[in-house]
């Protein structure tokens, strides 16, 4: 995904309220610019960490700036806009990047399904098959330091909510995935964070156990562009099995 203008760089001061950050300009002046994440964003918003920001151009728009990427103080370029996650998955699919969804004929995004009233990320069909595959996607920005990378940053109901869906549609006899977007370049595999949602944990865990795919797949970030480039592995090790990869 190309970054069309390309970012700009400030300082980050502080993030607040979810949406709101401060910033320093190069030019000095402190400006408050939207937050496009709900989560955490744990070592993704220390202050002095550069703040790479999008001019939105848009008059009718209380906050001119949206911060897109995060460059943090040891130097990792992080993407933390979870809206564009979709369409980074999407584009590296319908790419040839990503080889295990490939030979589907059609791609729908945020199709309703379920019944937890939930809409799926994206929709492939029209494989030879015969099976609909239902990817559920989540953008990961957490890392342990050592090239692990963890999700939720935070207690979330909702991802729990969406592997249920998943294994009732494997239940049905589609197919389906949950699909890690690592949108940092130091990780190298992704795993739950137990130790922040318990939930979610065990309810990937069940997923996993019942049929439902676990891929992720890593971005390389820049100023210019976001692109998912490769495959990593995604490891659940549970108390009595052993590893799950």
């Amino acid at each position: 995904m190309k970054l069309i203008p390309a970012l700009r760089p400030a300082k980050l001061l502080c993030r607040y309220k979810r949406f709101l950050a401060d910033v320093q300009m190069p030019d000095g002046r402190i400006l408050t610019v939207h937050t496009p994440n709900t989560g955490a964003m744990t070592g993704c918003a220390e202050p002095g960490s550069t703040a790479w920001l999008r001019d939105v151009n848009n008059p009718r728009r209380k906050y001119r700036y949206s911060w897109e990427v995060t460059e943090n103080l040891q130097g990792v370029m992080v993407g933390v806009h979870t809206g564009i996650t979709n369409t980074l998955v999407r584009e590296a699919v319908e790419a040839g990047v990503v080889a295990e969804l490939q030979g589907y004929q059609s791609i729908r995004q945020e199709v309703c399904y379920g019944e937890e009233r939930s809409r799926i990320d994206l929709l492939l069909q029209g494989h030879a098959d015969g099976r609909d595959c239902y990817v559920e996607i989540k953008n990961v920005t957490t890392c342990d330091g050592q090239g692990v990378g963890y999700f939720p940053d935070a207690v979330s109901s909702r991802a729990s909510k969406h592997l249920r869906e998943l294994m009732a549609m494997v239940a049905q006899g589609q197919r389906a995935v949950i699909f890690f977007c690592v949108q940092r370049g130091d990780v190298v595999r992704v795993r739950p964070a137990d130790d922040i949602d318990p939930l979610y944990g065990k309810t990937l865990r069940r997923a996993l156990d019942a049929g439902v795919e676990a891929l992720a797949y890593r971005a390389e970030v820049s100023p210019d562009a976001i692109t998912l480039n490769r495959a990593l592995s995604v490891v659940c090790p549970a108390v009595d099995k052993g590893t799950v990869t």
